[in-house]
């Protein structure tokens, strides 16, 4: 099999762009390091899938996934204020990722990991915003298709 269809590995390189082609490049995965995800699966945007379908190995593509399609926009009821208990670590308050700008890996109710970045910390707070980071942009990617398999 060399052409992406539902089902399929695929492996591709690819250089993503805030906004257009000329934005800030925001990540690249390298044809010795590609992305690997299985169609179908959710495990890439459902647009990006779309645009693959069709493809074979070797395959160069260019698509612009709207902000919409992708992660959406960012919305404030995203940032939450949460006590700073909830950073405790075996009874001690984890000072460290109580810094503006950390990643925090959270759970939520479910026990699913959510990811959040620290925003502020108050007197008996923290606000952590769990928006997405693509979130609000529009994604441009330009890449080849690197490998399809079964």
């Amino acid at each position: 099999m060399n052409e992406v269809q539902h089902g399929a590995q695929v492996e591709v390189a690819y250089t993503l762009r805030a906004n257009g082609p000329e934005g800030e490049e925001l990540e690249t995965c390298q044809e010795e390091s590609p992305f690997v995800f299985r169609m179908g699966a959710e495990e890439a945007l459902e647009a990006f899938e779309k645009a693959l379908v069709g493809k074979r190995v070797g395959e160069p593509f260019e698509l612009t996934i709207a902000c919409d399609d992708a992660y959406g926009e960012e919305t404030d009821e995203a940032v939450l204020s949460l006590p700073k208990e909830t950073f405790m670590v075996d009874g001690k308050l984890d000072e460290e990722v109580m810094q503006a700008g950390e990643v925090v890996p959270l759970s939520d109710d479910e026990g699913n990991e959510i990811v959040g970045m620290v925003v502020e910390v108050k007197a008996d707070a923290v606000l952590v915003d769990f928006n997405h980071p693509l979130a609000g942009l529009d994604l441009h990617f330009e890449g080849v298709v690197v490998g399809v398999s079964a």
